[in-house]
């Protein structure tokens, strides 16, 4: 008489897991994965655009320090300048914004540009643009061209 010895059933005595269990958790990490490292390109992208913004924030209070050093020629509209004229040469206002523009192109890039406006002698309106396409580029087709707007910061400051 030949006895076989039969195996037990029930979870108790499962051993070892099968090969199916581990391409479904190997997937579900990869799924995970990939969306974490979406979520640190896009927090990449947000936080350049953050510190875009506190450069252009910054740069806008070096031109209301400018201002304030000489008053008398921000009401007389010597710091007065459009975003693609060119500072007047001589005097401390066109130096002032020669500087301020320079500073801006060398820290939010060729596109950037600056305007000042103190034309009714009582407030100063301080504009700065610059492109900012890479952190707020839509992936719909349809709206590529509202987005190919110039982020702006302005800064209104009294005289």
């Amino acid at each position: 008489m030949k006895r076989t010895l039969a195996m037990p059933k029930g979870p108790q005595y499962q051993r070892g897991i099968s090969l199916i269990e581990v391409l479904i958790t190997v997937l579900i990490l990869a799924i995970g994965l990939l969306g974490l490292s979406a979520l640190q390109l896009s927090s990449l992208k947000n936080n350049q655009s953050a510190m875009q913004r506190s450069i252009a924030v910054l740069q806008t209070y070096t031109i209301v320090e400018g201002i304030r050093a000489d008053t008398q020629a921000a009401k007389a509209g010597e710091f007065d300048i459009k975003f693609n004229a060119k500072p007047s040469s001589g005097t401390f206002a066109g130096e002032v914004l020669t500087i301020w523009r320079d500073e801006l192109t060398s820290k939010l890039g060729s596109t950037a540009k600056g305007s000042v406006d103190c034309s009714n002698k009582k407030t100063c309106a301080i504009i700065v643009q610059w492109d900012d396409s890479r952190a707020t580029q839509d992936k719909n087709p349809e709206n590529q061209d509202a987005q190919a707007e110039a982020t702006q910061v302005i800064t209104e400051v009294m005289l």
